[in-house]
């Protein structure tokens, strides 16, 4: 018997288990992908995982803004 574990030929979720869907932008705070993304993973292609995974830090700027704190009350 061997001790190796088995493994998938597969791209891997970029799951971080920060989950919380930004509720203007609608994609997921921790991983970026979309409700759909993340519900349809499971059953897309090794070609629509890789076209996910390229869109992906195209995204994370889009969180980036602040919304203002000390120094936006200071420029009122």
């Amino acid at each position: 018997m061997k001790d190796d574990v088995w493994k998938r030929d597969e791209i891997a979720s970029p799951c971080v288990k920060l989950c919380v869907v930004h509720p203007e932008e609608r994609i997921c705070v921790g991983c970026y992908r979309t409700i759909d993304e993340i519900s349809r993973w499971s059953r897309l292609t090794h070609e629509e995982r890789a076209a996910v995974m390229a869109e992906l830090p195209g995204r994370a700027p889009r969180l980036q803004k602040r919304r203002g704190g000390r120094m936006a009350r200071l420029e009122r």
